[in-house]
Formats: C-alpha cells, sequence, structure tokens
C-alpha cells in the first residue's frame, strides 16, 4: 500500500472517498454537508495541513484529512478505507503518517471527533489510545422548549382508564400494585363513566413509565382492556393500549420529541385506528384525522386539547386532567 499527498488535481476521487464515507457514516441530524463546503475546507488542508490518499494495486483504497497544528494539537477530519482496505493496515499507515508529519511540525497530540452511535470506530481508536476528553450534545428544539418551560410551567401528567363497571375491583387491584411502583402519595379513582374507571396517581403520574407499568398490571389483573394517557410537558400526548396485559397499541404524537429515532420507529409510534376501534368502539376515521403524529408540537392542537379529543372518540372523560386537575 502506497501512502501519497492528495493535490487539487485529486477532487474527483477524494470526493468518491468522502461519500462513501458520508453514506456509510451518516449525519445524525441536521441536512448533510454538500460537497462544495467539504471541498473548500480539503483544499484549506491541502495547503496548510495534511491530506492523504492511499492506494493498492487497484487504485484509491482510502483517505485522511487533518488540519494544520493549532496550540499543539492537529485535529484529525477524516480517515476512511474502503472495505478492501480494511484489515490490512490502511487506516493504521493514514494514521501513522499524520502522526509523522504533526510531530515533524511541532506538535504534542491528535485529536478526532466520532459518533457515539459508531461503535466500530470507537473501538479502533480506544485500541490506538484516544480517551474522551469532551462530549458534544445535541437535543431536539421540540423537546428543549418543553423542558426550558416556554409553554409556562408545562406540566407532565397522566391517567389511567380501565374497561370496567367494577370501582371496587380497580381499587383493590391499585392498592395492591401501586406500592411496587411508587412510595406514599396520593391517588384516586373515578367513575365508572361511560363504562370506563379512571386512576388518577399524584406520582405516577409524572412518569409515563411507570404510569403504563401500572396500567399493564391492572389490564393483567382485571382481564380488560386499559389505556394509559400521559401528556409530557404540556408538549406531546401519548397513549398505550393494553388487553388483558398484552400491549396492543402505542401512539405518540411528536414521536422524536426526545431525539431523532429510526424510520421504522416513528411509524411504530402512530396510532393504529382499527386496533382502536376493535377495543374501545372509536370511529377509525376519527383516529385516523385526530390522533396525528407531527415533526413539532407547533404542528398539532394544544397538549390538553389533543389528549381530551382522542380520549373523547373513545368514550373517555377526564383524561386532559391529572391528580390535582
Amino acid at each position: 500500500m502506497n501512502i501519497r499527498r492528495a493535490t487539487e488535481a485529486d477532487e474527483a476521487v477524494l470526493r468518491e472517498l468522502w461519500e462513501e464515507f458520508e453514506a456509510e457514516v451518516p449525519e445524525p441530524f441536521g441536512e448533510p454537508e454538500p460537497w462544495k463546503d467539504e471541498w473548500a475546507d480539503t483544499r484549506r488542508d491541502i495547503a496548510a495541513g495534511t491530506v492523504l490518499i492511499a492506494e493498492d494495486d487497484e487504485g484509491a483504497v482510502g483517505v485522511a484529512r487533518a488540519e494544520a497544528p493549532r496550540r499543539g494539537s492537529v485535529h484529525v477530519q477524516l480517515v476512511h478505507v474502503r472495505p478492501r482496505g480494511r484489515r490490512h493496515g490502511g487506516a493504521k499507515a493514514l494514521l501513522a503518517e499524520i502522526a509523522k508529519e504533526a510531530r515533524e511540525r511541532g506538535a504534542s497530540r491528535l485529536t478526532l471527533e466520532v459518533l457515539t452511535s459508531n461503535a466500530p470506530a470507537r473501538a479502533v481508536w480506544q485500541r490506538l489510545g484516544f480517551q474522551e476528553v469532551s462530549l458534544f450534545l445535541a437535543a431536539g428544539l421540540g423537546a428543549l422548549a418543553a423542558r426550558l418551560g416556554e409553554a409556562g410551567g408545562a406540566a407532565t401528567f397522566g391517567s389511567i382508564h380501565v374497561q370496567t363497571d367494577d370501582r371496587d375491583r380497580v381499587e383493590r387491584e391499585t392498592a395492591k400494585y401501586r406500592p411496587r411502583l411508587a412510595g406514599p402519595g396520593a391517588w384516586r379513582v373515578d367513575g365508572p363513566r361511560n363504562g370506563w374507571v379512571s386512576v388518577h396517581d399524584e406520582l405516577l403520574e409524572r412518569d409515563p413509565k411507570l404510569l403504563q407499568r401500572l396500567a399493564k398490571e391492572l389490564s393483567n389483573a382485571v382481564g380488560s382492556v386499559v389505556v394509559g394517557f400521559s401528556v409530557e410537558e404540556e408538549a406531546a400526548v401519548g397513549y398505550s393500549i393494553y388487553d388483558r396485559g398484552s400491549s396492543v397499541d402505542d401512539y405518540l404524537s411528536v414521536p422524536e420529541l426526545h431525539g431523532p429515532l429510526p424510520p421504522g420507529d416513528v411509524v411504530s409510534l402512530e396510532a393504529n385506528p382499527r386496533v382502536v376501534q376493535r377495543l374501545t368502539g372509536a370511529d377509525p376515521a376519527a383516529v385516523r384525522s385526530v390522533a396525528r403524529t407531527a415533526a413539532s408540537p407547533a404542528e398539532l392542537p394544544p397538549a390538553r386539547e389533543l389528549v381530551a379529543q382522542i380520549a373523547a372518540l373513545m368514550g373517555i372523560d377526564g383524561a386532559d386532567r391529572g391528580y390535582a386537575g
């Protein structure tokens, strides 16, 4: 394998290698960088930093780009080796050449960035002695706005609704299972109304996951359909439906409220109108129209209004109010 310095005449092959890297390790959020911007940075590093191409008998097999030394450090922007050059020392050879030139120019360390999701690359860098010295953090603006309280004291609350008229049994089962999930706190059982008995809990409503655990326990214990609603920081509405202890449908109005998700996970958080109809009697067309998903809370009705609309389709009252409400 031959390592040589790149020149501006290598633009075509440098672009090809860079596009392969971008396809293999895509940006986790935001728009991908256009080649014209990457090329401007590459030209700068050809002139003042280090840009290398690794070649084998078939041609270009790898690329590495590093910035000019700054305060004793050289930052490595890119190391990419095509699959045929991996496990043959291609990345090490490129990095060794960058390190050699960095030392010759008076630098004492190399730095680089790697996505936390790129486990194979992290393992390679750690084996070579690179250590974490900082964290680059990101937050979705919808979730951040909610957590910063832009909604004006945004609240998280929820409620559980059991499809039964047997209020006494719901009270007994709640008293039985609730202590396993939370410490002392106030809770109450309302109803029945329209064939549903509702449970409101002062502590569990603040944690949608714990609330859903109680909803599942009640569904299994009572042997009935249970709907657990949650409103997260007045920003997103969610529900889970259980039938005899089994989860049959999950919905979240802003699936990526807490950050980017794989496309399949986003789809899985859309409402299933046919399941909702079968278990609650709601009109599927109305469910499809009302229980929509969006990229931002701003694209949907206010959370309290939305949860009330969805619950009403199921014949449920009180889902828009927390324990104190």
